[in-house]
This record gives C-alpha cells, sequence and structure tokens, in this order.
C-alpha cells in the first residue's frame, strides 16, 4: 500500500521488492537518527572546543546516563511500535487505535515518574557513577537542565515509532531536521554569545527536543486520523494491553539493560581520570554516529518482518533476512575501514589536536571498536527480528549476554596490566557470543519447526 498523499511516501513492506523497500524504509531512519546523535554531537563539539576537557568529562559522562534513562522510554515506544506494525500487516485497524491509547497513556505515565525520580536522586546518582569531585558540580549544571527534556525525549519518540509502524519514516525525519538545525544554532548562541557553560548547551537540546516532540505529535494526530482513537477505542482492554506490555516491557528492560552496562563502565572509565573520561566521551560519540545507520536499518528490519509476521508470509521473511544480513555485513565493513583509518581526524572533530593524551586515547578506542563493527550490526538484526516475531524475552538473553559479559570483562581486565585497555577489548568479545547465542537460536528453531 502507498498512499502519495499528506505530501510524505507511506509504505507496507508485505509485497514488492524485499531488498529496495527495505532499504528505502530505512534510509530515512538513518538519516533520522544521525541528525538525533547531532544533538548531543553539537553538545560536545561546542563545549569540548570552547569548554574545555573538564566541561567535555562531565557532558559526556552526563550522555551516558541520559542514554540509560531515556533508553527506558525509548524501549517501550519501540515496543508498542512493534505491536501496532503487526496490527497494521494484519488489518486491525480497531485493535490499532486502541493500543494507540493504551501505550501512549501507559508510556507518558511512565515518562513523568523517571523524570521525578531521577531529579530526587541526582545526588546518589552521581556518587554511584563514581564521578571525580573536581567535575560534579559540572555535571549537575547540565543534568538539572537536560532531565527536564525526557518528555520530550518520549512525545518524539513515540509518534516517530507509531508513524514508522506504519510504513512512514519519513516525517519522523523532517521533524528531526528541523530540530537538530536549531540545536546547532542555540547552542552556539548560548555558549558562545550569552556565556551560559555547559548549562546553555543543556537548554539548547531540551528546547529542540520539545519543538520536534509537540512537533511531530501534532502532525500526527491532523494528518493521520485513522491513528487516532476514537471514543469506543479508549478503553482498557486486558488482552490487548497485555500484548502491548509484553513487548513494550521487554523491549525497555533490553534497552535499559544494554544502557545500564554501558553506565557501569562509564563509572569504571571515571575512575581512570579526566583524560580517559575526555577521551572516551569523544570517542563514544564517533563510535555511535558510524554504526548508528546499521542499529537503525535494524529497526527498519524489525519493522519489515513484524508487518510481515502479521500477515502471515513466513517466506517474505525468510528473504528478507538473507537480505539484511547481507547488506547490513557489507556496511559495517566498509564503515571498520573508514573509522580505522581516519580516527585521529575524527577525535580531532572534538578535541584541540594540542590535548595529545585525549587524543591519543581516543584513536586507541576506535582502532579497537571501530574495527569489529560487524559485530554490532549482526546483533541489531537479531534485535530487531526477535522484537518482531513476538519473543523480545530472546532480546533480553542477548543483551544480557552482551553486555554481561562486556562489564565482567572491564572490570576483570582493566585490573590486570592492560589497564583501559582491558575495558576497550571487553565491548568486541560480548557482540561475538551473543552473536553467536543469538544465530545459533534462529537455526536450532528452524531444525525443530521442520521436523515438527
Amino acid at each position: 500500500m502507498k498512499k502519495e498523499n499528506r505530501f510524505i511516501v507511506q509504505r507496507s513492506l508485505t509485497q514488492g521488492p524485499i531488498t529496495r523497500n527495505m532499504l528505502l524504509f530505512a534510509l530515512p531512519l538513518m538519516c533520522g537518527n544521525l541528525l538525533q546523535q547531532m544533538y548531543n554531537i553539537a553538545d560536545t563539539w561546542v563545549v569540548g572546543r570552547f569548554l574545555g576537557a573538564d566541561a567535555l568529562a562531565a557532558v559526556g559522562s552526563s550522555y551516558t546516563l541520559m542514554t540509560f534513562l531515556t533508553s527506558i522510554v525509548l524501549g517501550l515506544c519501540m515496543g508498542s511500535g512493534a505491536v501496532i506494525s503487526m496490527q497494521y500487516g494484519g488489518g486491525e485497524e480497531a485493535r490499532m487505535r486502541q493500543s494507540v491509547f493504551q501505550s501512549f497513556a501507559l508510556i507518558a505515565g511512565i515518562s513523568l515518574a523517571v523524570n521525578l525520580l531521577v531529579y530526587l536522586g541526582l545526588n546518589g546518582i552521581l556518587w554511584v557513577l563514581r564521578v571525580p569531585v573536581e567535575i560534579r558540580p559540572l555535571m549537575k549544571q547540565y543534568l538539572v537542565m537536560i532531565f527536564g527534556g525526557i518528555f520530550a525525549t518520549f512525545l518524539y519518540n513515540y509518534f516517530a515509532n507509531l508513524l514508522r509502524a506504519i510504513g512512514n519514516s519519513m516525517v519522523p525525519l523532517v521533524f528531526l531536521a528541523v530540530s537538530s538545525i536549531l540545536n546547532v544554532v542555540l547552542d552556539l548562541v548560548c555558549v558562545l554569545v550569552l556565556h551560559w557553560g555547559v548549562q546553555g548547551a543543556a537548554i539548547a537540546t531540551v528546547f529542540s527536543q520539545f519543538v520536534s516532540g509537540v512537533g511531530i505529535g501534532l502532525y500526527t494526530l491532523k494528518q493521520f486520523p485513522e491513528l487516532c482513537p476514537r471514543r469506543e477505542d479508549c478503553k482498557w482492554d486486558k488482552h490487548n494491553l497485555g500484548t502491548i506490555l509484553n513487548l513494550s516491557v521487554m523491549t525497555s528492560v533490553q534497552q535499559s539493560i544494554m544502557n545500564f552496562g554501558i553506565l557501569m563502565v562509564q563509572g569504571l572509565v571515571n575512575s581512570f581520570g579526566t583524560v580517559i573520561m575526555a577521551a572516551f566521551a569523544a570517542a563514544v560519540k564517533i563510535d555511535s554516529f558510524a554504526y548508528m545507520p546499521v542499529q537503525d536499518f535494524g529497526n527498519a528490519f524489525s519493522t519489515y518482518v513484524a508487518q510481515n509476521y502479521g500477515a502471515n508470509q513466513p517466506e517474505r521473511i525468510r528473504k528478507g533476512i538473507r537480505s539484511a544480513a547481507a547488506t547490513s555485513a557489507v556496511f559495517c565493513i566498509c564503515i571498520s575501514v573508514l573509522v580505522c583509518l581516519f580516527a585521529a581526524p575524527l577525535i580531532q572533530i572534538f578535541m584541540d589536536p594540542s590535548q595529545t593524551g585525549i587524543v591519543a586515547a581516543g584513536v586507541h578506542y576506535l582502532h579497537i571498536e571501530g574495527a569489529c563493527y560487524l559485530g554490532i550490526g549482526m546483533l541489531f538484526l537479531l534485535y530487531g527480528y526477535y522484537r518482531a516475531v513476538n519473543q523480545p524475552g530472546m532480546s533480553v538473553i542477548l543483551t544480557i549476554a552482551s553486555l554481561g559479559t562486556r562489564v565482567a570483562l572491564a572490570y576483570l581486565l582493566s585490573a590486570t596490566p592492560l589497564g583501559v585497555t582491558g575495558i576497550w577489548l571487553s565491548v568486541p568479545i560480548g557482540w561475538a557470543l551473543a552473536d553467536a547465542i543469538g544465530i545459533g537460536y534462529y537455526f536450532k528453531n528452524k531444525k525443530t519447526k521442520a521436523a515438527a
């Protein structure tokens, strides 16, 4: 199904060329998430270049914390999007609208609760993260402001996942592009013109987030009335709520476990001092920016599988798996080569080249992580697949395998002569283990079904 009205193309992934349609659907997702990275990239660049290493360490460490907190909300939005995508693929319009009502009310309430809890527990959070004393005041200034954007993050991601569930990946891109450009402009104004320091960078980010969140919400309600719950849809159906909770909560658990593990590693990194903190802050931005497209391709693949799962097209799913695996592998190999070759210039985007210690530490990180993007690319596909076929528990298992290995090895190896290198090595090892488990389970399941 294609709808050319309302200025944006809407695609059904249950018919037509598989690879072409997946890529056309994924491309706006990739561009959108790359733009979303600009929120923190802009903060990191402005702060690192104009406010110094301490400010960069504070903002970088804050980013890891915010990623963990927003992952709770993001996971809920992704899970509800998977449910709605299945119902859309199966032509269940009434249940789809009911799911929109139930999931929006549920996730909005959780988002507000998370916002309140983090404000109340801020001092304890900084202590748990082992933030150096000299960094704490700057980090607190930044976080007090940035926490105000959690509800805005919910609004944008909820409506973005809702539109993607029905095959519309362009509208989220448009709103994200506007707010990303706005964030860059406001970052420069607040930090360089108004001299508001790290607080100014946070204010710019939060304001831009609300622009995208409120904007996409109003647009969706006006232009896509078929998604808007009617009076008869506004009820709490236990069966439907159970389906939403199963996928949403499990996806949220998977996302939050993943980022909690990263948060624990951040605490370990912090114990190595400001230089390593600053290098890690810059390198992680490049890292996430580099593999973000393949993460979004995994999300597009998940929507593809979910629609075809709802439409009961197993053969089309199998063909999509082969296509997605090949596409992801090619992309990851190309990006690995580029990141390894240009590691130093990439780090120097965020740091003055005269900060040789920070640059060298960041390059060391990228040479280890950047060579292994194939592992994370395959893992994103596995996450998307198991979420789409209503097996979110398997995604949780893979996350625990990946992050559990990463955290355990990081603490063990960092205590050896390897030091901080041990932390970096733990990451690709965790990816490889989770990939082996996910692929092995898929083929075991396939053989079991064939035998039955």
